[in-house]
């Protein structure tokens, strides 16, 4: 993708500031107290999967653990419980990593109607995730204080999948379990500093959509999913 216009847009900005643009010498600043580092910090991976499934009843989500060969068969528990016909899913690699193109197979051969997010499809992919009574993705971080699942949005997964559907499934790998967002953004930095490709949209999502906007009552299922469910499946 290429930027344009950047430099007189950050020149402008700068000047709304009453200075010239700081374009060198830019240091990141060291704080002398990291209490955000505290939190979790010795916990072990079994422990951020307990601290995670905790956090799920207090967000509303279904939670289960597996390992890649019970995948199938829990994928299958929820579709069923959230009585699933159509199911929009991220594609990509991961699909075959996790057999889930054999699932898939005997899913349509069932009569399910399934459809991978593909760039190429373009607008057919919106369309159909608006329709879908399931989305499915995968959680590339994964908070477990918090119960977020961090996607990276690109060609095989678009954010329309988590936002759209009546219901959604994270399948979170155990890996992917850090403490916190602390933990989620040094990842990110960390991937841009060693010139791995960042994706250009990184989604939050943490259980089904609600909102206490309204005299602090909690209202689950008012702009997204209304139901959501984690999937933790062991991946090393």
């Amino acid at each position: 993708m290429t930027i344009k216009n950047r430099d007189s847009f950050l020149d402008n900005l700068a000047g709304q500031l009453g200075r010239k643009r700081n374009t060198k010498g830019v240091e990141r600043p060291k704080w002398s107290i990291n209490p955000q580092h505290r939190v979790l910090k010795d916990a072990t991976q079994d422990e951020l999967v307990e601290v995670l499934e905790t956090q799920c009843k207090e967000i509303h989500t279904d939670f289960i653990s597996t390992d890649k060969k019970g995948l199938a068969d829990a994928l299958e528990e929820f579709i069923d419980k959230y009585h699933g016909k159509s199911i929009v899913s991220a594609g990509g690699p991961r699909i075959n990593e996790f057999g889930l193109a054999q699932l898939y197979e005997k899913m349509a051969a069932d009569g399910k109607d399934i459809h991978l997010w593909d760039e190429e499809k373009g607008e057919e992919n919106k369309v159909f995730a608006e329709h879908a009574d399931i989305g499915i993705t995968f959680s590339d971080i994964t908070l477990a204080e918090s119960g977020t699942v961090t996607l990276f949005n690109d060609k095989y997964n678009g954010r329309s999948i988590s936002l759209l559907p009546q219901s959604y499934i994270a399948i979170i790998p155990k890996s992917t379990i850090v403490p916190r967002m602390t933990q989620a953004t040094e990842k990110i930095h960390q991937q841009h500093q060693n010139g791995q490709l960042v994706s250009s949209c990184v989604s939050f999502v943490t259980g089904p959509s609600n909102s206490a906007d309204i005299e602090m009552k909690l209202i689950v299922g008012v702009h997204g999913p209304v139901a959501a469910s984690y999937v933790v499946v062991e991946d090393a």
